[in-house]
């Protein structure tokens, strides 16, 4: 069990942070992804309707930034086709959607079947004057249209409804203190339901908030973690960390096909398939999944991927795990995969790799480049190494603010060329893959990205940046000053666990920004 005090979570120490501030709670709309789960749980669809939907906008790194998700007209059209589609399929077969029983269709069922139908398409109980205008619609259409048409208009009203595509919380004003309220149980409910699965509570979660028994941390942590033994739950960990990586990018990589021949497609999808099964694999089977993030020397790949990196051949076919020179790969940082993304098509990019290194793993913002600037790698020349190419950043005033915090780190990547491949020479000169970590607490030299991985792993502010893009995608928006004691409370428990990452994934539960809300939002 996580350790938390007698009192619900005021993050980092009892008694460090003094009052208790959830900080902002805008109100969430489904993304695409969510919606499929949703309507697949709610009704068995399996059409996945949202998945023609038109993209979320990216903020901060992730499609579900509550501030980016709004509602353009083309979306809302989306909706109504989705809603009616939903419900023509669903009503198809009304004895068997409304369950009604021997006594048939009368007017106690219809109100049995809205209440229920609502309850979980809303994640609440169904308020009076709410069930009073759906049974006056599906009175009204049934004497006009008949059975199925009736159903058809109340099963699409409930899925065009704010209540349904948004989560909407309110709190309980009985709990008020300071302006401050916890969440219902119902709220809770869904809160933890779309953080771990990404959809609408299943029954046991609906049952404990019809008895109010969310209503404790203790509580919410049981329930979080019987639920981080789904499948749901691993594929909302398997999201975050392909938003957080990029890894869908890494699928469509093209290099220039006259300096990398061998570079495919397929093999794009290989890499991407690496990194995801590598994930997987420390996320959910090794206590110190941190750590392993950028030290492990092994990864998952197929025969041809093992051939690509020049490692020994898995005895069967598959994915297997294979052994990596301990000298030259390290975790994600030295995947090719992630190399070759944070590369030009024809030449390693030292700025790139950096910057990869400065915003996603640092949580750093740099500042954007002269608006007169052209930016453009140096052209390749067979007499000079990247490095030597790249000199003039560290030189030119214009440049070297923000150069000197991405090029020195993204430097010690040089033994990886574009592709992702380790090289120990290029244009017949040795490699010199030496870097420098500047504004960060493992502050110093290194020499190669397996160096720079340990310092990483061992960093303070590597862990809180990794907490940090936690928090943003379990919440939906960025963090604030008064989240500072959440944050603090997550990095002191991913500290406790040994960097065990499930262990981080509950402690998100146990926040302030978790349980409460604030009454008025800013």
């Amino acid at each position: 069990m996580l350790p938390h005090a007698a009192d619900p979570i005021s993050g980092g120490a009892p008694g460090q942070c003094g009052t208790r501030d959830p900080g902002p709670a805008p109100i969430r709309r489904l993304t695409r992804s969510e919606y499929n789960r949703t309507v697949h749980d709610l009704l068995g669809d399996e059409t996945k309707p949202a998945a023609g939907f038109i993209p979320e906008e990216m903020s901060l790194g992730f499609n579900n930034n509550a501030n980016a998700l709004s509602v353009s007209p083309i979306l809302a059209e989306q909706y109504v086709d989705a809603a009616e589609g939903l419900a023509a399929r669903a009503v198809r077969s009304p004895e068997s959607l409304m369950r009604c029983g021997p006594s048939g269709v009368d007017d106690a069922c219809v109100e049995r079947f809205i209440r229920d139908f609502t309850r979980f398409a809303f994640r609440r109980p169904l308020l009076d004057t709410e069930l009073q205008r759906y049974l006056s619609a599906y009175s009204a259409t049934k004497a006009n249209l008949g059975l199925q048409s009736a159903l058809e208009v109340v099963v699409g009203s409930v899925l065009l409804s704010p209540r349904f595509l948004y989560r909407a919380e309110h709190g309980d004003p009985t709990t008020e203190k300071n302006g401050i309220v916890r969440l219902t149980s119902w709220e809770t409910a869904s809160r933890l339901s779309y953080q771990l699965w990404g959809s609408m509570p299943d029954r046991e979660l609906f049952e404990a908030a019809d008895r109010n028994q969310l209503s404790t941390p203790a509580e919410v942590e049981l329930q979080a973690r019987r639920m981080l033994s789904g499948a749901y739950a691993m594929e909302v960990v398997a999201d975050f960390q392909s938003q957080w990586l990029e890894l869908d990018q890494i699928e469509t990589l093209e290099k220039d096909p006259t300096v990398y021949p061998d570079f495919s497609s397929r093999l794009a999808r290989l890499l991407a398939g690496e990194s995801r099964a590598f994930l997987d694999h420390v996320t959910w089977h090794e206590p110190n999944g941190f750590a392993e993030l950028f030290t492990a020397n092994y990864s998952f790949m197929p025969p041809e991927l093992a051939a690509f990196y020049g490692a020994p051949m898995p005895m069967a076919g598959g994915v297997q795990r294979v052994d990596l020179p301990a000298d030259q790969r390290a975790g994600i940082l030295t995947q090719a995969g992630l190399l070759a993304l944070h590369a030009h098509a024809n030449q390693s990019s030292p700025v790139h790799r950096g910057k990869f290194v400065r915003q996603r793993l640092l949580c750093q913002t740099l500042p954007p480049p002269p608006a007169n600037l052209v930016i453009k790698a140096p052209d390749l020349d067979p007499k000079l190494t990247t490095r030597e190419r790249f000199a003039q950043h560290s030189v030119d005033p214009t440049c070297g603010g923000c150069h000197q915090l991405m090029d020195p780190v993204g430097l010690g990547f040089e033994n990886y060329d574009a592709a992702g491949r380790w090289r120990s020479r290029e244009n017949d000169k040795p490699i010199d893959a030496s870097g420098n970590l500047l504004q960060i607490d493992v502050a110093g030299s290194f020499n190669g990205a397996v160096e720079l991985g340990r310092k990483l792993s061992e960093s303070n502010d590597v862990q809180a940046c990794f907490c940090t893009q936690w928090f943003r995608y379990a919440n939906g928006r960025a963090e604030t000053e008064a989240d500072a004691c959440s944050l603090a409370a997550l990095q002191a428990r991913l500290k406790a666990a040994g960097g065990n990452l499930p262990e981080l994934v509950v402690a998100l539960t146990q926040t302030d920004s978790f349980l409460y809300r604030r009454t008025q939002q800013p």
